[in-house]
């Protein structure tokens, strides 16, 4: 059994990205929309997304070595997330009062600011990546790219589409894997490639990254669904694995996929960090 201690490293590292997050919009114009685009900021969970990031830099720099340059990736890919979340709680998506625990932005602030805030985020994301210093043109250019088709209708915004039922009706596993291949697995396969790209992997080793990825998106949001059992039992709630594979079932995948994305990386060096997430995204509810 692995002495890794997944919680000791990341905890600084959420730190981190905290009060990175919360030292944007300082500067806000008008001076209410500070406080309106760091509340969800406040709410974005356990940093899953930029972890990713800055493990898969780990994997493909030496022991040691400064990460400053894939930070403001992290923080990209952060705010991406949070403004996805803003729009997804308003009533005309999913209508939740609360995200963890708190009031949603649209809430408190009312729909029309909360469309606006979670505007800001995104395109601080990308201010933030494309203000970056350190890397190669070429290489930030690849990563803005890789940040903008995620994000996008290829990636996030083609899912939530799918989800609010632009695909049809979901009642099979094929398009349900599909859906959330973008909505939720296109941002963890994003978090992956950005710290390999911006740590210089080569080809061989950004595939194995990828799959790796790839197979922890599936594995995340089969947990997610086992960890939503109440909601999705609903008949109107949204189309679910439990509800087409079975509790049980969905279980098993989700663990089978989680072992498949931690074999994908085999060989590879430093890669503690992702072999731990990996086990935690099915164990937090399995």
């Amino acid at each position: 059994m692995s002495s890794f201690d997944l919680e000791a490293w990341s905890a600084p590292r959420r730190e981190r990205l905290s009060q990175a997050l919360l030292a944007l919009f300082a500067d806000a114009w008008p001076e209410p929309m500070t406080a309106m685009c760091r509340h969800p900021l406040t709410a974005s969970g356990k940093g899953m997304r930029p972890l990713l990031v800055l493990a898969a830099y780990g994997v493909v720099q030496p022991e040691g070595a400064d990460d400053a340059l894939v930070w403001p990736y992290a923080l990209a890919i952060e705010l991406v997330h949070a403004y996805s979340l803003v729009h997804d709680d308003m009533p005309c998506m999913d209508n939740d009062d609360f995200r963890r625990g708190q009031p949603t932005t649209h809430v408190l602030y009312g729909d029309g600011f909360a469309l606006l805030v979670g505007d800001a985020l995104l395109t601080e994301a990308f201010r933030v990546a494309a203000t970056a210093k350190g890397l190669p043109p070429a290489r930030q250019v690849k990563l803005i790219a890789e940040l903008a088709t995620a994000a996008g209708y290829h990636g996030m915004i083609g899912g939530q589409a799918a989800d609010l039922g632009a695909a049809g009706q979901v009642t099979d596993v094929g398009t349900l894997e599909r859906l959330h291949a973008g909505k939720t697995g296109a941002l963890l396969r994003l978090a992956v490639r950005l710290g390999a790209i911006a740590g210089g992997a080569d080809q061989t080793t950004l595939s194995k990254l990828t799959r790796y990825a790839e197979a922890l998106g599936l594995a995340f949001q089969l947990a997610d669904d086992v960890l939503d059992l109440e909601q999705d039992a609903k008949l109107d709630g949204p189309p679910s694995f439990p509800k087409l594979l079975g509790v049980e079932e969905t279980r098993h995948r989700a663990r089978a996929l989680s072992e498949q994305a931690i074999a994908a990386i085999t060989g590879l060096p430093r890669t503690e960090p992702l072999v731990a997430l990996a086990r935690y995204t099915v164990e937090r509810s399995l």
